[in-house]
């Protein structure tokens, strides 16, 4: 009798309802979500970009064609396909221009090498050959950069101006190009040349008005704050004020919020009150000795002491926003006092002109002629709330690029010229190479070709002519023609026509998208834990609850 084959014992070694995903199938799926993504942003990119509004679950909208926006508002689901959010992010945070080109780039790159996936290439030769293409490419963008003179005060700041004016071309506020361009300047070269904190840059929304009404405030300005009856016989404008920056609360407190108080007699509860009273009038009359006429609180200023310092004209604004405080400081001088006691000169600001203004609707105190102004405030105006935002967004994106630029001064041509420059190089030096990597390479500067290839697209032109028109004239050493949106022939050198980008946007875009890719290209399998079966579901109950509840039925507890 034949002896029976062992069985086989079944192994459980993942949670049951767990999704495996493996294989090439699941590479491939990958490259699709990514290229779905790419496809709802492709039509944002260049001057010609369209918009997209988006309505979250609350109903709000935001109207915005800036691709990290897009992206942080699209609840984006797929695992692999989020890779592109965070490199449209970092692209943000690092140099703030460029976020919709770094995630075209990166899904461009995947569906060039879709093909040699499909065909059983190894996904570790395509990353070695992309990231040798990245390197390359870099290389090439820091020996044509052009360098401009920081010294002639002049040139440098009419170069800034044209980088802020390429990144606002693709916004909604192209149309005043020359306007913000002057004003994001103004406010980035306002800053510390040391350090650039664009945080010092004070944002501020005001709807109505038009665009041109918006302004920039050499210095602070913040919404004025909740006030007591008081504060309207406060005066409201100073020439040379001094000011007293504190986090202290000049208010008298409820006794039954605080305090239990027991007591004998009705004496002892008055004493208690005088003593409060002392103490606050202390506070006060420490205050007025320092010679401030304006003083500025994080904490509440209660309605004694609005009334207090408004018959001594002294101007009091409590709740101040922690940030409004420290830019404040940052441009009047001085430093935000804990307490009221021993506060000398050195501990107050000044500034050359303070008043309290109408601007639209809102009432602003503005602090402007500041001695140590290392901050300044935009006050944007516009009619709908979206609006406004957008302009908030495409300013920032603007500032990010002008803070580069200050920080580094080398530029190289936009609108596709520096893209198809890098192409042409890579395909060159494709050739010299044997082997796999070849074909790679030649597919990284095809995938190089998308950014051209889209600005045509989304300015309507034809863009197989265009490309062959510029691959042309790059092939005939005109390195800076790229794409022209405007003219007829659709073509020029954009160096000559001032469409200039820091080359640092560039260097992020292309390292970023390439680590993005083999990213995804390293990826073969994707484990999904079981969703829990009740949404939103609490924490489990520790073992053994059910039980004890059920013994505690027996000592007395009311049966329900």
């Amino acid at each position: 009798m034949q002896r029976g084959l062992p069985m086989q014992p079944t192994v459980v070694l993942l949670k049951e309802g767990t999704d495996t995903s493996q294989g090439k199938p699941q590479l491939l799926s990958n490259i699709s979500a990514c290229l779905a993504i790419s496809e709802t942003l492709a039509t944002t990119l260049g001057p010609r970009g369209m918009d997209k509004l988006i309505v979250n679950e609350r109903g709000e909208a935001q109207i915005t064609n800036d691709g990290a926006t897009i992206l942080k508002l699209l609840d984006i689901v797929h695992p692999a396909a989020r890779t592109l959010v965070d490199i449209a992010r970092a692209q943000d945070a690092e140099v703030g221009d460029g976020t919709t080109s770094v995630v075209l780039l990166a899904a461009q790159l995947l569906k060039e090498v879709r093909g040699y996936i499909e065909e059983g290439v190894s996904p570790h030769i395509i990353m070695k050959g992309l990231r040798q293409a990245s390197d390359l490419a870099v290389e090439h963008i820091k020996s044509v950069q052009i360098t401009v003179d920081k010294s002639n005060p002049e040139e440098f700041r009419s170069l800034l101006i044209k980088c802020a004016s390429t990144s606002m071309s693709s916004k909604l506020i192209h149309s005043e190009k020359p306007f913000f361009s002057n004003m994001v300047v103004e406010a980035v070269l306002c800053l510390d040349p040391e350090d650039l904190n664009e945080n010092l840059i004070g944002v501020k929304k005001i709807p109505g008005g038009g665009m041109q009404d918006s302004l920039l405030i050499q210095g602070v300005s913040f919404k004025k704050t909740f006030t007591y009856a008081g504060a309207e016989q406060q005066p409201k404008s100073f020439r040379d004020p001094l000011i007293l920056s504190l986090n202290v609360e000049l208010e008298l407190k409820a006794e039954k919020d605080n305090a239990e108080v027991r007591v004998e007699h009705v004496a002892d509860y008055q004493a208690i009150v005088d003593a409060e009273w002392e103490i606050i009038y202390r506070k006060l009359e420490a205050i007025e000795k320092t010679g401030a006429k304006v003083v500025l609180s994080k904490l509440p200023i209660g309605d004694l002491a609005t009334q207090w310092f408004a018959d001594r004209d002294i101007f009091c604004a409590g709740r101040v926003p922690a940030d409004d405080l420290q830019r404040t400081v940052q441009a009047v001088g001085g430093s935000i006092q804990s307490t009221c006691s021993d506060i000398r000169r050195e501990h107050l600001g000044t500034c050359g002109s303070f008043e309290e203004k109408q601007i639209g609707g809102e009432r602003y105190n503005l602090f402007t002629e500041c001695p140590k102004a290392k901050t300044c405030t935009l006050i944007l105006r516009g009619g709908a709330e979206q609006f406004i935002e957008e302009v908030e967004r495409s300013l920032h994106d603007a500032i990010m690029v002008v803070k580069r630029a200050v920080k580094n001064g080398e530029i190289v041509a936009g609108g596709g010229a520096i893209e198809l420059d890098l192409s042409s190089r890579i395909r060159k030096h494709a050739l010299s190479i044997p082997g796999k990597l070849q074909l790679v390479m030649i597919a990284f500067a095809k995938a190089l070709e998308v950014i051209p290839r889209q600005i045509s697209d989304n300015a309507g032109l034809d863009s197989t002519d265009i490309l062959n028109k510029l691959r042309m004239k790059h092939a005939n050493g005109e390195k800076w023609f790229g794409v022209d949106v405007d003219g007829a022939d659709g073509i020029r050198n954009n160096l000559d026509a001032f469409v200039w980008e820091p080359s640092l946007v560039k260097v992020n875009a292309i390292q970023s998208a390439t680590e993005a890719a083999c990213l995804i290209l390293s990826v073969d399998e994707t484990v999904r834990a079981p969703q829990s079966e009740a949404q939103n579901a609490g924490p489990r109950a520790p073992p053994g609850t059910a039980q004890r509840a059920l013994r505690g039925r027996g000592r007395g507890m009311p049966r329900r």
